[in-house]
Protein backbone atom coordinates (compact mmCIF):
# COMPACT_ATOMS: atom_id res chain seq x y z
CA UNK A 1 0.00 0.00 0.00
CA UNK A 2 1.57 3.50 -0.91
CA UNK A 3 2.28 5.41 1.73
CA UNK A 4 2.74 9.80 1.72
CA UNK A 5 6.35 8.93 2.21
CA UNK A 6 6.80 6.78 -0.40
CA UNK A 7 4.84 8.77 -2.67
CA UNK A 8 7.13 11.91 -1.57
CA UNK A 9 10.25 9.53 -1.95
CA UNK A 10 9.06 8.27 -5.28
CA UNK A 11 8.60 11.85 -6.32
CA UNK A 12 12.06 13.45 -5.07
CA UNK A 13 10.78 15.97 -2.97
CA UNK A 14 13.31 17.89 -1.71
CA UNK A 15 13.49 18.19 2.07
CA UNK A 16 15.33 21.75 2.51
CA UNK A 17 13.70 23.86 3.87
CA UNK A 18 10.61 22.29 5.30
CA UNK A 19 12.07 22.36 8.99
CA UNK A 20 9.10 23.32 12.09
CA UNK A 21 10.27 27.18 12.80
CA UNK A 22 11.11 27.52 16.74
CA UNK A 23 13.59 29.55 18.35
CA UNK A 24 13.26 28.04 21.11
CA UNK A 25 11.94 24.68 22.14
CA UNK A 26 10.29 23.07 24.95
CA UNK A 27 9.80 19.26 25.89
CA UNK A 28 7.66 18.11 28.27
CA UNK A 29 8.57 14.76 29.42
CA UNK A 30 4.88 12.82 28.56
CA UNK A 31 4.78 8.42 28.94
CA UNK A 32 1.96 7.03 27.99
CA UNK A 33 -0.09 7.30 24.24
CA UNK A 34 -0.60 10.21 22.44
CA UNK A 35 -3.16 11.81 20.76
CA UNK A 36 -2.66 13.41 17.77
CA UNK A 37 -2.98 16.92 19.33
CA UNK A 38 -0.60 15.72 21.94
CA UNK A 39 -0.48 18.59 24.48
CA UNK A 40 -4.71 18.08 25.05
CA UNK A 41 -5.05 14.44 24.12
CA UNK A 42 -2.26 12.33 26.33
CA UNK A 43 -2.16 12.00 29.81
CA UNK A 44 -1.22 15.38 30.43
CA UNK A 45 -3.57 17.83 32.14
CA UNK A 46 -5.67 19.16 28.69
CA UNK A 47 -5.94 22.57 30.99
CA UNK A 48 -2.58 22.49 31.40
CA UNK A 49 -2.08 21.52 27.73
CA UNK A 50 -4.47 25.09 26.50
CA UNK A 51 -2.27 27.17 28.84
CA UNK A 52 0.89 26.33 27.57
CA UNK A 53 -0.12 26.81 23.92
CA UNK A 54 -1.86 29.97 24.45
CA UNK A 55 0.77 31.34 26.51
CA UNK A 56 3.37 30.14 23.47
CA UNK A 57 1.61 31.59 20.59
CA UNK A 58 3.54 34.30 19.19
CA UNK A 59 6.84 34.08 21.51
CA UNK A 60 9.09 31.90 18.89
CA UNK A 61 8.64 28.48 21.51
CA UNK A 62 7.27 25.50 20.70
CA UNK A 63 6.01 23.03 22.78
CA UNK A 64 6.26 18.95 21.99
CA UNK A 65 5.80 16.29 24.21
CA UNK A 66 8.74 13.72 24.45
CA UNK A 67 9.01 10.06 25.97
CA UNK A 68 11.58 7.50 25.63
CA UNK A 69 11.42 4.65 23.18
CA UNK A 70 9.94 1.52 24.45
CA UNK A 71 6.46 0.28 25.51
CA UNK A 72 3.81 3.33 25.86
CA UNK A 73 1.78 1.98 28.31
CA UNK A 74 -0.21 4.73 30.86
CA UNK A 75 1.49 4.85 34.38
CA UNK A 76 -1.88 5.85 36.15
CA UNK A 77 0.37 7.60 38.35
CA UNK A 78 2.07 10.46 38.83
CA UNK A 79 5.75 10.47 37.53
CA UNK A 80 8.90 13.29 37.25
CA UNK A 81 8.66 14.91 33.93
CA UNK A 82 12.11 15.49 32.46
CA UNK A 83 12.21 18.84 30.36
CA UNK A 84 14.51 19.88 27.86
CA UNK A 85 14.58 23.83 26.91
CA UNK A 86 17.05 24.47 23.67
CA UNK A 87 17.39 27.29 22.64
CA UNK A 88 18.31 27.02 18.49
CA UNK A 89 20.21 30.35 17.07
CA UNK A 90 23.93 30.74 16.40
CA UNK A 91 24.62 33.73 18.09
CA UNK A 92 23.43 32.52 21.69
CA UNK A 93 22.98 28.89 21.62
CA UNK A 94 21.38 27.33 25.13
CA UNK A 95 20.07 24.21 26.36
CA UNK A 96 18.84 23.94 29.90
CA UNK A 97 17.09 20.44 32.16
CA UNK A 98 15.05 20.09 35.03
CA UNK A 99 12.66 17.49 36.29
CA UNK A 100 9.27 19.02 37.81
CA UNK A 101 6.59 16.78 39.44
CA UNK A 102 3.38 19.14 37.86
CA UNK A 103 3.96 20.39 33.96
CA UNK A 104 1.33 22.97 35.39
CA UNK A 105 4.43 24.91 36.84
CA UNK A 106 5.77 25.35 33.64
CA UNK A 107 3.27 27.91 32.95
CA UNK A 108 5.02 30.21 34.92
CA UNK A 109 7.59 30.69 32.68
CA UNK A 110 8.45 33.86 30.44
CA UNK A 111 7.78 32.53 27.20
CA UNK A 112 8.41 36.01 25.26
CA UNK A 113 11.93 36.14 27.04
CA UNK A 114 12.48 32.16 26.28
CA UNK A 115 11.93 33.40 22.72
CA UNK A 116 14.10 35.79 22.52
CA UNK A 117 16.84 33.57 23.86
CA UNK A 118 16.69 34.58 27.76
CA UNK A 119 16.10 31.12 29.55
CA UNK A 120 15.79 32.94 33.26
CA UNK A 121 18.13 30.54 35.19
CA UNK A 122 15.93 27.34 34.64
CA UNK A 123 17.07 24.54 35.72
CA UNK A 124 20.76 23.22 35.34
CA UNK A 125 23.13 23.62 32.15
CA UNK A 126 22.81 20.13 29.94
CA UNK A 127 25.97 18.75 29.80
CA UNK A 128 25.59 15.35 28.11
CA UNK A 129 25.77 13.72 24.41
CA UNK A 130 23.39 15.21 21.21
CA UNK A 131 20.07 15.01 21.41
CA UNK A 132 18.05 13.11 18.85
CA UNK A 133 14.23 13.47 18.71
CA UNK A 134 12.24 11.27 17.01
CA UNK A 135 9.16 11.69 15.39
CA UNK A 136 7.23 8.52 16.07
CA UNK A 137 3.45 9.62 16.80
CA UNK A 138 1.35 7.70 14.96
CA UNK A 139 -2.15 9.47 15.43
CA UNK A 140 -1.09 12.42 13.61
CA UNK A 141 0.12 9.96 10.70
CA UNK A 142 0.72 6.20 10.36
CA UNK A 143 4.22 6.57 8.64
CA UNK A 144 5.69 8.74 11.91
CA UNK A 145 5.17 5.24 13.69
CA UNK A 146 5.76 2.58 10.93
CA UNK A 147 9.47 4.71 10.41
CA UNK A 148 10.04 6.69 13.41
CA UNK A 149 9.50 4.25 16.12
CA UNK A 150 12.26 1.70 15.06
CA UNK A 151 14.70 4.28 14.25
CA UNK A 152 14.25 5.76 18.27
CA UNK A 153 14.71 2.27 19.08
CA UNK A 154 17.56 1.28 16.90
CA UNK A 155 19.59 4.79 18.27
CA UNK A 156 18.38 4.23 21.64
CA UNK A 157 19.86 0.97 21.70
CA UNK A 158 23.21 1.88 20.87
CA UNK A 159 23.48 4.20 23.65
CA UNK A 160 25.39 7.18 21.69
CA UNK A 161 22.81 9.89 22.32
CA UNK A 162 20.45 10.51 24.34
CA UNK A 163 17.39 9.85 22.47
CA UNK A 164 13.95 10.65 22.68
CA UNK A 165 10.52 10.14 21.08
CA UNK A 166 8.93 13.44 19.61
CA UNK A 167 5.15 13.94 19.13
CA UNK A 168 5.10 16.31 16.04
CA UNK A 169 8.33 17.82 13.71
CA UNK A 170 6.12 18.37 10.80
CA UNK A 171 6.39 16.90 7.23
CA UNK A 172 5.23 13.27 7.88
CA UNK A 173 5.94 12.26 4.41
CA UNK A 174 9.89 12.94 4.97
CA UNK A 175 9.55 10.27 7.64
CA UNK A 176 11.23 9.07 9.82
CA UNK A 177 12.10 12.54 11.01
CA UNK A 178 14.52 13.53 13.60
CA UNK A 179 15.36 16.84 15.36
CA UNK A 180 18.96 17.28 16.25
CA UNK A 181 19.80 19.22 19.52
CA UNK A 182 21.27 22.03 20.85
CA UNK A 183 22.05 22.98 17.28
CA UNK A 184 18.35 22.94 16.22
CA UNK A 185 18.29 21.23 13.00
CA UNK A 186 15.72 18.69 11.82
CA UNK A 187 16.55 15.73 8.95
CA UNK A 188 14.05 13.65 7.03
CA UNK A 189 13.99 10.47 5.26
CA UNK A 190 16.72 9.20 7.71
CA UNK A 191 18.51 5.58 8.56
CA UNK A 192 19.98 4.33 11.47
CA UNK A 193 23.56 4.72 9.79
CA UNK A 194 22.48 8.17 8.85
CA UNK A 195 21.62 8.95 11.94
CA UNK A 196 23.91 7.84 14.25
CA UNK A 197 26.11 9.96 11.84
CA UNK A 198 24.01 12.65 12.02
CA UNK A 199 24.24 12.58 15.80
CA UNK A 200 27.98 12.03 16.61
CA UNK A 201 28.48 15.48 13.91
CA UNK A 202 25.74 17.64 16.16
CA UNK A 203 28.25 16.28 19.10
CA UNK A 204 31.61 17.93 17.59
CA UNK A 205 29.56 20.84 16.18
CA UNK A 206 28.90 19.78 13.15
CA UNK A 207 26.42 19.84 10.28
CA UNK A 208 25.78 16.97 7.97
CA UNK A 209 23.95 18.46 4.69
CA UNK A 210 22.56 15.38 3.50
CA UNK A 211 18.87 14.66 4.43
CA UNK A 212 19.25 18.39 6.44
CA UNK A 213 15.54 20.21 6.18
CA UNK A 214 16.95 23.23 7.69
CA UNK A 215 17.32 24.67 11.14
CA UNK A 216 14.39 25.84 12.98
CA UNK A 217 15.81 29.06 14.23
CA UNK A 218 15.06 29.79 10.59
CA UNK A 219 11.72 30.94 8.73
CA UNK A 220 11.64 28.16 5.63
CA UNK A 221 13.37 30.76 3.13
CA UNK A 222 15.92 31.23 5.92
CA UNK A 223 16.47 27.68 5.91
CA UNK A 224 16.71 26.85 2.57
CA UNK A 225 19.04 29.75 1.91
CA UNK A 226 21.54 28.88 5.01
CA UNK A 227 21.77 25.21 3.55
CA UNK A 228 22.47 26.08 -0.05
CA UNK A 229 25.44 28.53 1.26
CA UNK A 230 26.93 25.19 2.81
CA UNK A 231 26.42 23.14 -0.11
CA UNK A 232 28.29 26.01 -1.91
CA UNK A 233 30.95 25.89 0.76
CA UNK A 234 31.07 22.84 2.29
CA UNK A 235 30.98 24.41 5.45
CA UNK A 236 30.01 22.10 8.02
CA UNK A 237 30.63 24.25 11.65
CA UNK A 238 26.60 24.77 13.15
CA UNK A 239 27.63 28.14 14.56
CA UNK A 240 29.29 29.54 11.18
CA UNK A 241 26.53 30.60 9.05
CA UNK A 242 23.53 33.18 10.30
CA UNK A 243 20.51 34.33 8.47
CA UNK A 244 21.29 37.90 8.87
CA UNK A 245 17.79 39.01 7.08
CA UNK A 246 15.06 38.49 4.62
CA UNK A 247 13.56 40.36 2.06
CA UNK A 248 10.27 39.95 0.07
CA UNK A 249 10.83 40.57 -3.54
CA UNK A 250 7.04 39.64 -4.31
CA UNK A 251 4.70 36.82 -3.89
CA UNK A 252 6.65 34.04 -2.70
CA UNK A 253 9.88 35.16 -3.64
CA UNK A 254 12.84 36.35 -1.31
CA UNK A 255 16.39 37.59 -0.86
CA UNK A 256 17.93 36.06 2.02
CA UNK A 257 21.35 37.82 3.00
CA UNK A 258 23.65 35.05 4.99
CA UNK A 259 26.27 35.52 6.69
CA UNK A 260 29.98 34.01 8.28
CA UNK A 261 31.83 34.11 11.52
CA UNK A 262 34.59 35.36 9.51
CA UNK A 263 32.49 38.29 7.49
CA UNK A 264 31.93 36.60 4.36
CA UNK A 265 28.22 37.02 3.25
CA UNK A 266 26.02 35.78 0.48
CA UNK A 267 22.52 36.89 -0.72
CA UNK A 268 20.42 33.76 -2.17
CA UNK A 269 17.19 34.33 -4.12
CA UNK A 270 14.48 32.11 -3.17
CA UNK A 271 11.16 30.76 -4.32
CA UNK A 272 8.35 29.27 -2.90
CA UNK A 273 6.72 27.14 -5.60
CA UNK A 274 4.13 23.68 -5.62
CA UNK A 275 5.30 20.68 -5.32
CA UNK A 276 4.10 18.32 -8.54
CA UNK A 277 2.89 16.52 -9.37
CA UNK A 278 0.26 16.42 -6.49
CA UNK A 279 0.50 14.07 -3.52
CA UNK A 280 -0.99 13.14 -0.32
CA UNK A 281 1.08 15.37 2.29
CA UNK A 282 0.06 12.34 5.02
CA UNK A 283 -1.25 9.54 4.85
CA UNK A 284 -5.10 9.37 3.97
CA UNK A 285 -5.26 12.87 3.00
CA UNK A 286 -6.56 14.12 -0.53
CA UNK A 287 -3.48 14.74 -3.19
CA UNK A 288 -1.99 18.05 -2.37
CA UNK A 289 0.63 20.17 -3.76
CA UNK A 290 2.94 20.78 -0.48
CA UNK A 291 4.96 24.05 -0.68
CA UNK A 292 8.49 23.54 -1.67
CA UNK A 293 11.52 26.13 -1.45
CA UNK A 294 14.06 26.25 -4.31
CA UNK A 295 16.84 27.90 -4.10
CA UNK A 296 17.30 30.39 -7.82
CA UNK A 297 20.79 31.86 -6.63
CA UNK A 298 23.19 32.97 -4.79
CA UNK A 299 25.44 36.21 -5.19
CA UNK A 300 28.28 36.82 -2.90
CA UNK A 301 31.57 35.17 -1.64
CA UNK A 302 32.51 31.89 -2.82
CA UNK A 303 33.87 29.45 -1.07
CA UNK A 304 37.98 30.25 -1.70
CA UNK A 305 36.77 34.10 -0.49
CA UNK A 306 36.37 35.34 -3.84
CA UNK A 307 33.66 36.96 -5.39
CA UNK A 308 30.84 35.66 -7.26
Amino acid sequence: MSTCTSASAELGEPVGGTAPVARTWLMIEQPGPWGAKALRASSLDPAVGRELDRLAAGTGVRIALIRRPGRHADPHRPTPHRVLLAHTAPRNPWMRTATVTDPGELTALDFPALGAGSHGDFGVPYRGPAVGLVCTNGKRDRCCAVYGRPLAAELAASGDSDIWEITHLGGHRFAPTMLVLPHGYTYGRVDGHHAKDILLAAGAGRVVRDGCRGRSAWERPGQAAELAVRELTGEEAAGALTVAGTDEDGPDRWTVLVTHTDGRAWQVAVARRPALPPRPESCGAALGTPARIDVTGIKGAAADGSAR
